[in-house]
């Protein structure tokens, strides 16, 4: 007896947050998306408006602000859907996406060309990859300033504040009306409903580290049921997102970071580091945690601080990582890949790496779906960077922390990680940090150093020195390839097009003779 009232007291304490809910869906537009291998999608525009008990937990300042007819705080928020038209059509898993300053991410993680790379924000369709996979996309926006109409208040001094931890709530509940709910309050069907078997979050960068925090905080639950079931967190380096406070606007609290100009940036590595210590405080709450896959570039360990997300606030050992985690190292990426880069003193970085996005999406889907199990954690050795400038060192308040960046091979290219074809056969240095540091953009984006064509001139071995011709080049990039896809990081079809650019791009001028066999 005293078990089952432990349980019901334990589902009763998770069941607070049944009055958070969506409350209407408005759908403003519609329009045709293309036709894929899952059959014709639509993208759907709308909002949703939700409402919020004064005591809801863990938001400061709720109790402070507006409220509607109901008693209730009221917010709203823009979403955009791309749905299939066949409501039977599809894989089951929808996709949620956390807009990174307004901006939507997940078209350009997982849909980017090769060497083409879509910037965040672009919502056409590229490849096709999410919708020739049948993954239901819903983009929801949860920031101030930046499609979120959230609660504020008028505070002691006559200010006007915003409530910026709803951010977490909007996010929350617009997932879970899209997976569960038949319809709103005012009986709009919603267009996701009997369509979804799992859902899953991704996030980039600022939005990795609102899913972390979204987690810490107790979010990923509503109506008693967990709202995430999956987690794929991007180049989040270490650290929290700044939004459980109120905030003056017109800007979100979670625009800025820590970086080479304001390296005490407060609010980001004060709290927890490390996503053990987070899955940690969620089972301590009685949760059961969402499988994720956390990704790192290269780049995130000088200019994010990476490797605190895998030590802590002290030491230089890795931290183990709970078994609903796994971890990667993009050997050789950097934070952001552009084209071009102004005003950086060398040319950006330029691996792709979002065929790894696409391969970690599907290894993660079928973890959450069939239980069947992802590549293991593959991480870049590090050494201590103390004093390096190049590297951000820990902020002042974490007086024991050491931040570390990848062990590099006699190349310069980084040691270990997920090892793409480009970097298991360079052409160049994957990974570099570029000038000025001071410039937040240049700090990320990196920079690549391709080697010299012929010999001299001292530095790494030219690529005649390298490769005896064309064709050696190329049988080394299909080797690679396949052992890339063999681990679980490339898919067969993003395998066939890195082998197909290797053959398409000449290496060697066409007056200078391959080196003899070695």
């Amino acid at each position: 007896m005293k078990r089952i009232l432990c349980a019901a007291a334990l589902v009763l304490a998770l069941g607070t947050a049944a009055e958070a809910k969506v409350v209407r869906l408005e759908i403003v537009g519609k329009q045709p998306y293309g036709s894929f291998a899952a059959g014709a999608y639509e993208r759907w525009d709308g909002r949703v408006v939700g409402e919020l008990a004064l005591d809801e937990a863990g938001i400061p300042d709720l109790d402070k602000a507006g409220r509607n007819a109901a008693g209730k705080v009221e917010y709203g928020a823009r979403i955009i859907l791309f749905l299939p038209v066949d409501p039977a059509a599809g894989n089951g898993a929808l996709l949620v996406d956390v807009p990174n300053r307004g901006k939507a991410y997940a078209h350009a993680l997982y849909n980017s060309p090769r060497a083409l790379p879509m910037a965040s924000g672009n919502l056409d369709a590229g490849t096709g990859f999410l919708e020739d996979r049948g993954y239901r996309v819903a983009e929801v926006y949860w920031e101030l300033g930046q499609g979120a109409d959230l609660p504020s208040f008028t505070d002691a001094e006559g200010r006007r504040r915003f409530v910026e931890g709803v951010g977490f709530a909007i996010v929350r509940d617009a997932a879970d009306f899209l997976a569960h709910a038949a319809g709103d309050a005012a009986d709009t069907p919603n267009p996701l409903a009997g369509g979804v078997s799992r859902t899953l979050a991704v996030g980039k960068s600022q939005d990795g580290r609102f899913l972390k925090t979204f987690l810490l905080h107790g979010f990923n639950r509503a109506e008693g049921r967990r709202v995430f079931d999956g987690m794929h967190v991007f180049v989040s380096g270490a650290g929290l997102l700044p939004i459980l406070r109120s905030g003056l606007g017109p800007g979100s609290s979670a625009d800025g970071a820590p970086n080479f100009a304001d390296p005490e940036f407060p609010g980001v590595h004060d709290g927890r580091l490390t996503v053990g210590a987070i899955v940690a405080a969620a089972e301590a709450r009685g949760e059961v945690p969402p499988k994720a896959m956390l990704l790192n570039s290269t780049v995130d360990y000088a200019s994010l601080r990476a490797s605190l997300g895998r030590t802590g606030a002290s030491g230089t050992a890795d931290l183990a990582l709970p078994g609903n985690v796994r971890m990667y190292d993009v050997a050789g990426a950097s934070h952001v890949t552009v084209l071009k880069a102004e005003p950086c003193t060398l040319p950006p970085g330029r691996l792709d790496w979002a065929p790894v996005a696409r391969a970690t999406l599907q290894r993660l889907d079928g973890w959450v779906a069939r239980n069947e199990p992802p590549p293991e954690t593959r991480l870049m050795p590090l050494e201590p960077a103390t004093g390096d400038p190049a590297v951000l060192q820990p902020p002042k308040a974490l007086p024991d922390a050491v931040v570390q960046v990848p062990r590099r091979d006699a190349d310069g290219n980084p040691l270990g990680g997920v090892r793409l074809p480009d970097i298991a056969v360079p052409l160049g240095i994957h990974g570099l940090q570029n000038a000025p540091l001071s410039t937040f953009t240049c700090s990320l984006v990196g920079a690549y150093r391709p080697f010299a064509r012929t010999a001299g001139g001292g530095g790494p071995p030219s690529l005649t020195e390298r490769y005896r011709n064309q064709a050696d080049y190329v049988n080394r990039v299909r080797a690679a390839a396949r052992e890339a896809a063999a681990q679980g990081f490339l898919l067969p079809e993003d395998a066939a097009i890195v082998v197909n650019a290797a053959a398409e791009t000449p290496i060697f001028d066409a007056q200078t003779p391959s080196a003899p066999p070695r």
